[in-house]
């Protein structure tokens, strides 16, 4: 098996999260920075990162990194790479990115450089002068921050957000990578009762369900990286197989939603049986205004309407004053609101034990988080 380092971008707010994920995968020398987990592995451990890991974005391979404050530093720095070690000779290299804090701000002028570089180097390499770029595509994603250039090859495909469960949804629908995150930190398991009042397409349902009954993320879906030639088709078999096994067929869990759309409601129940969790999720239709939580502890996991999903700030803060009338006093019940508004706590009537600053795509967010008694 040989040796690689990777990095697993996430949500700025989860890479604690998303660092022990990749533990538990069997990464090495992890690291941690903004919006970002990297560390070692092998084969192995790029398949179960990919199929396990329930908050990160995408797992990449690191061609190299280095310092490029100039194009002609980037060039210079793309020529030095192994390359040739993950792209063949007919391969196609489409490469997208972003800059941040960096001196070179233009990403279409910075793609450019990297497209013309690879060609060089893969060229040298092969003793081609033009590549025909007609075989297998392997997408290439680089970034800089802080002028550190990092040049890496994807192995996931489409993000790891798409576990293949929502084909459709709601208008603002929270990603399902965000959601599974909330959910660790609400530390939901297999005996719980998990209760959204704004269920929306169901997806907090949904990632509370496949955590408490262990199924894996990406167990039923593609990546890129199973076609590779230099990452064995076995490893990806047991990968998949020993994820089957980690499946909880005992668990007690119950997933309750709640929303005042009825297409709300059916894509719940649309969502949860394509995801395979439909026989612990319950969706139905029902105003915040009539909520009344069960008599049992429950978890609250929501994710209330705001921004796009609502017209004024004024209807999203009348929202939350309902929500404080139907759900406080708490009791044995803990709560777990995510919303972009910094006056949600005097609005809903309590202030959170704490709150979490996460973000939603480019939105800043906070997770306030209400304990039971």
């Amino acid at each position: 098996m040989s040796k690689f380092r990777f990095v697993a971008p996430c949500h700025f707010g989860l890479e604690k999260t998303l660092s022990f994920e990749i533990k538990k995968a069997g990464g090495e020398d992890i690291a941690v920075t903004d919006g970002r987990v990297c560390f070692s592995g092998d084969e192995a451990v790029c398949a179960r990162a990919n199929i396990l890991s329930r908050t990160a974005e995408r797992i990449n391979i690191i061609l190299g990194e280095f310092r490029a404050e100039t194009f002609d530093e980037l060039f210079e720095g793309i020529k030095k790479l192994p390359l040739s070690d993950y792209i063949g000779r007919n391969d196609a290299f489409p490469n997208n990115g972003h800059s941040l804090n960096s001196k070179l701000t233009s990403v279409p002028a910075c793609q450019k450089i990297v497209k013309k570089a690879m060609a060089v180097n893969l060229g040298k390499a092969y003793g081609l002068n033009v590549l025909p770029e007609d075989g297998a595509e392997r997408k290439i994603r680089f970034s800089l921050m802080k002028n550190m250039f990092t040049l890496t090859l994807d192995t996931s495909g489409a993000g790891l957000h798409k576990r293949g469960y929502r084909r459709e949804s709601n208008a603002a629908p929270i990603r399902e990578t965000l959601a599974a995150g909330i959910v660790d930190i609400a530390r939901v398991r297999a005996g719980d009762t998990v209760v959204d009042p704004f269920c929306g397409s169901g997806t907090m349902l949904i990632e509370s369900a496949m955590k408490a009954l262990g199924i894996a993320p990406g167990l039923n879906r593609h990546f890129s990286g199973e076609n590779l030639p230099f990452i064995p088709k076995n490893v990806w078999r047991e990968a998949r197989e020993e994820a089957r096994s980690l499946i909880r067929t005992d668990a007690d869990f119950l997933g309750m939603g709640f929303d005042i759309d009825e297409n709300c409601v059916e894509l719940t129940k649309q969502n949860a049986k394509i995801a395979g969790v439909e026989k612990c999720i319950r969706a139905e239709k029902r105003d915040i205004r009539d909520f009344t939580a069960p008599k049992i502890p429950v978890k609250i996991i929501t994710n209330p309407p705001y921004g796009e999903r609502m017209l004024e700030l004024s209807q999203a803060r009348e929202l939350y004053g309902i929500m404080g009338s139907r759900l406080i006093p708490l009791g044995e019940n803990s709560l777990y609101v995510i919303t972009p508004d910094e006056e949600f706590e005097s609005v809903f009537g309590l202030k959170a034990a704490k709150n979490r600053k996460l973000y939603n795509g480019m939105m800043k967010a906070r997770l306030y988080i209400y304990n039971g008694r």
